[in-house]
């Protein structure tokens, strides 16, 4: 996967030179990320760091998912990260998650990394639907979602483990510009009201 550029930030592939910063931004950020993420907790090793490097190395390589880094604009101070996961090829979507490491955040780069990385979806992998699932109580991500113009659809029971325990999670979708809310009919109607 090729680096992907974005106002202020870089999107890449994770690399083993970024593990060292991985950890730290995960322990610097417990009481953001850590509260809704279970990964990031006070035991993150580099071992842990090092095997998320493989895991999405070989994800991409397979395109099984996108988890990738999300960078300053030299890719070298790691802000946080940002993914497509969870591919449903027979239904054709996935699952867009973001995170942003605590001394980062209120600066409007979650919004902007998964949006770019929205955009990298439907035009490079040819999804024709992302849902963004965030912990009900967890304003944050979803305020995120609301700003990249995902749609909100319900709230889901017992949707997420959180810390082993069941929750409810809010539900969000977004389709590429081109499909909005219309189907195929209203497409072809809209067309040829444009063209008349």
């Amino acid at each position: 996967m090729q680096a992907l550029h974005g106002q202020g930030f870089l999107l890449r592939p994770f690399r083993y030179t970024d593990v060292p910063q991985f950890v730290a931004a995960v322990h610097e950020s417990l009481d953001t990320v850590g509260k809704w993420l279970p990964w990031c907790h006070a035991g993150y090793s580099v071992r842990d760091a090092e095997n998320w490097v493989d895991m999405c190395t070989e994800s991409i390589g397979v395109g099984d998912a996108y988890d990738i880094g999300v960078f300053a604009p030299d890719g070298r101070e790691l802000y946080g990260g940002v993914s497509i996961n969870q591919i449903n090829r027979d239904y054709n979507f996935g699952n867009l998650g973001y995170w942003i490491r605590q001394s980062r955040q209120r600066q409007g780069l979650g919004a902007r990394a998964a949006e770019l990385m929205a955009c990298y979806g439907f035009h490079r992998l040819g999804l024709t639907r992302l849902e963004v699932v965030a912990a009900e109580h967890n304003m944050v991500s979803r305020a995120v979602a609301r700003k990249i113009g995902a749609r909100f659809e319900c709230i889901a029971r017992n949707r997420l483990v959180l810390h082993g325990v069941p929750c409810a999670a809010a539900m969000y979708s977004l389709v590429p510009p081109w499909y909005g809310d219309a189907g195929p009919e209203q497409l072809e109607d809209k067309e040829a009201r444009d063209e008349g």
